[in-house]
This record gives structure tokens, sequence and C-alpha cells, in this order.
């Protein structure tokens, strides 16, 4: 009786230690899954200019920009920056991109999870009957059917890391492209409303050269009277009909600059130019103003300065990847399921199959690849930290450009404007002294020449200062804070 009792015995101790074995390489594994090789992402330190308001940064981009060219107050111009919207093809490109990084960050993020795949299949086969055999005699040949039915499961144990840092890098990337549609759209805007802006600024430059042309048309014919008379001379003729050429030629050299500009506005809005009907609106859009204490804050909500940071975040996680190259990588692999030489009783129980088992894969020699590629990904974080920082910078920059210009340019401005009006007095003030004989008409030529130079460079600098307000709005991100 006792030695019949202590094979049971024997065989069972085995199994206890086994299952004991598993479970103990299972909790290992679950401890060291919270591990993960590689630095943890920490937002380097950014020197800015001691006069802004600078605080840590952190990208707002996500913050709603609104309808920032609604400050000009112009209906026309919402309606083109809503078809931008909708048509324009770099915007629709730039979307593709993002979307495309999201399906790679799912693809990423799916090796967190095991992977189960069904498997079915028929095999009929013969053997030879002049094969080796094991036994002392030959083995027949035969024909057999194979039939099978199986799930196979495969699941990497991210003890190091490997997987997570992966999808930690290309969730970062899908953010930075993100960003990269962001800053896509708010230059598609600006360029919407400075285009838009500066052809109202060149049909007020065709206003001024048609009005010009008429009355020096209107001149001309007084002279060539007066030549006629005898009271002129043929040189005052000529020179009436050099300033009216003169005129003329500045007209086509606008006309063909806001066809450009049409065909441009035409593109940005995703529609042929030959078939874009121009609805700019008569007159010229409202001039906001601009508070010139901006705080740095805003540059948090720039699109580009955000890509940069997250493009820094997911190289710092390929560091990670590439540091997990070295650990051994320990993947659970089990199949399951039936197996019969015939159809009708594959799914009997006696055709069941299965199995189960970890393998472990070590790196032993690469031929130093994995050394290599752990320094290619830590001079690439390196490279994107530098990158971050020099945008920064140039954030600053043009800001500080664009504030400048929104400054000195009102104060420009007011001074043409004001030659603008000097120079259409002192015009009249020539010709009534020419009606009076005081003077012969060259004095008038040349009164109206300074006249029209003027009113052409007030009415390009104005709308040289609506173009700033766009920049500025551009370098801050897009719109500012009302109470600002």
């Amino acid at each position: 009786m006792n030695r019949s009792a202590t094979p049971p015995n024997i065989r069972f101790q085995p199994r206890l230690s086994n299952q004991a074995s598993r479970l103990a390489v299972l909790v290992l594994a679950a401890v060291l899954a919270g591990c993960a090789v590689g630095p943890d992402y920490k937002r380097p330190a950014v020197e800015v200019p001691a006069d802004w308001r600078w605080k840590v940064a952190e990208p707002r981009d996500h913050v709603p920009r609104g309808d920032w060219w609604t400050v000009f107050e112009d209906e026309r111009l919402n309606t083109l920056e809503n078809i931008a919207r909708t048509n324009n093809y770099n915007l629709q490109a730039a979307f593709y991109r993002f979307e495309q990084a999201r399906a790679g960050a799912r693809i990423s993020r799916s090796e967190l999870f095991p992977t189960l795949d069904g498997r079915a299949d028929w095999t009929r086969y013969r053997t030879s009957g002049n094969s080796a055999s094991p036994v002392p005699f030959p083995i027949p040949s035969f024909t057999q059917d194979s039939w099978t039915a199986a799930l196979d499961l495969s699941y990497e144990v991210d003890l190091w890391g490997r997987v997570r840092r992966s999808f930690e890098s290309a969730r970062m990337e899908a953010s930075s492209l993100q960003a990269a549609y962001e800053s896509v759209l708010l230059a598609l805007q600006a360029d919407v409303a400075a285009t838009y802006l500066a052809i109202q600024g060149a049909d007020q430059e065709l206003a001024i050269l048609r009005q010009t042309i008429e009355v020096r048309k209107e001149a001309l014919s007084a002279i060539e009277l007066r030549f006629q008379a005898g009271l002129g001379t043929e040189f005052e003729v000529e020179r009436t009909k050099v300033e009216v050429a003169s005129a003329e030629a500045g007209l086509q050299l606008v006309l063909r600059r806001r066809a450009e500009l049409i065909n441009t506005l035409a593109v940005l809005c995703g529609l042929p130019p030959a078939e874009f009907e121009e609805q700019i609106a008569d007159g010229v859009a409202r001039l906001p103003r601009i508070a010139p204490d901006l705080p740095s804050s805003l540059l948090e909500r720039r699109p580009d300065v955000a890509q940069a940071e997250r493009e820094m975040a997911a190289r710092n996680a390929r560091i990670g990847v590439a540091t997990a190259a070295f650990f051994p990588v320990v993947r659970l692999t089990g199949s399951g399921g039936y197996l019969s030489g015939d159809v009708s009783d594959l799914f009997k129980w006696d055709s069941r199959i299965w199995s189960i088992g970890p393998t472990v894969s070590l790196p032993l020699f690469a031929g130093g690849r994995n050394i290599a590629e752990l320094d290619r990904t830590k001079f690439a974080y390196q490279e994107s930290v530098a990158l971050y920082r020099q945008q920064i910078l140039e954030a600053f920059r043009e800001v500080e450009d664009s504030l400048a210009a929104t400054t000195l340019l009102e104060k420009q401005v007011a001074a043409l404007q004001e030659a603008a009006r000097a120079g259409r007095r002192s015009a009249e003030v020539s010709y009534a002294r020419f009606t009076a004989g005081a003077v012969n008409f060259l004095e008038v030529v040349d009164s109206e020449t300074v006249r029209l130079q003027a009113e052409l460079a007030a009415v390009q600098g104005s709308t040289e200062q609506r173009l700033a307000v766009v920049r500025l709005i551009k370098a801050v991100g897009g719109g500012w804070e009302e109470s600002l």
C-alpha cells in the first residue's frame, strides 16, 4: 500500500513546483512591466528676453484662436477665409498627414496587447515508400489527409518599456503633425487676409491713377488748345503727353499686380484662377488697434512652437526604444485547436491540440549596430532641442519685428498722409497760379507729379500698416485675448 501510494506523491510535487515557478515568472514580469528604460521627457530651459513676461512654456495651441480676421470688419474677407479653409489643397494634405500619424500611433499602441490569429488548413499528402526508416524494416507509402483548426496567441512582455516608448514616440509624432496642420491653417488664413488687403490697396492706387489720368488728359486738351492759339509752347504739350503716358503705364503696372494677387487668392481658396470670381469689397478694411504690451504667453499657442516641442518629446522617447534593444525580449506564445486526419473527427475532444511557452531573445553581437542606433537617437534629440530653442527665438523676433512695424508704420503713414494733403494743396495752388498767368504749365506738371507720388505712397503705407497687423496676429499664433 505504501509503495503504491508513493509514486503519485512523487509525481505530484514537481507539478506544484512548476506551477509555482510559472506564477513567480508572471509576477516578476508584471513588476518589471512598470519599468521603461530611457530618459523621461522634460521640457528644456529656454532663454528669453528679460522684458517679456515669460513663464514656463506650455504649448496652448489647442486653445481656439477664433475668427481673428473679423477684426478687419469685412464680410467678404470672412467669406473668403471660410472658402479657403474648405477648399485649400495644402491644408487638406496636412490634415491627411496628421491622420496617417494618428493611425501609426494606433499601430504602435496595438503592440501593447496580445495578437490572436485564427488558422484553418487542409493538407493531403503522400509519403515515400523508399524513405529512410527509423525501424529495421521499410515503411510502406501511404496517403493521408490532415485537417487543422487552431488559434495562435503571441504577446511580447514589455519588460523594458520598448513598446511603451514606441507608442509614446508615435503619439507625440501625431501630436506634432496636428500642430503642423494648425500651422498650415494659420499661414493660410494669414495669406488670404494679406492678399485680400493687398488687393484693396491696389484698388485704391488704381482709383488715384485713373483720376490722375483723367485730369492730365483734360490738361493736355487745354494745353493743345493754348498751343494752337499761340499762347503755349510745343514743349509744354509734349511734357504733358509724357505725364499722361507715365500715369497710364503706372496704371497698367498696378493692374498687372492686382491680377497676380487675384490669381494668388484664387489658388489659396482652392479654385482655378480662370474661374475665380473676384468680389473684393469697396473701400478699405478697418485698421484694428493692437496692444503694444503683448504678453509672451501668447507665443505658447503658436503651432510651430508646439510642433517643435512635441517633435522633441518624440525623439526623447526614441532613446528609450534604442536603449531597450540591449535587453532580452520575452515573448509568450501559445496555440490551441484541433487536428484530425478526417474532417468528421476534427472537432472531437480527442482531436484537440495545444502548446504554450515563452521565448527569450538576447542580443549577443550586432556589430555595434545597437550602440550606433542609441548614439543616433541621442544626437537626434539634441538636434531637436536646438531647433526648439531656435524656434522660440524666431517667434520672439517675429513678434518684435511686427510690433516695431505696427508702431513705426503708424507714424510713417501719418507723415505720408500729411505729405499727400500738402501735395494736393500744392497742385491746386500751382494750377490757380497757372490760370492767372503767373507761372508756366511746367510748374503745374511738377506739382501734379509730386501729388501723385505722395498719394500713392500714402495708400501703400496704409496697406502695409494693415499687412503688419496680419503678420503680428500670425506671429502670436492667431488672435489675442480681448482683455488686452
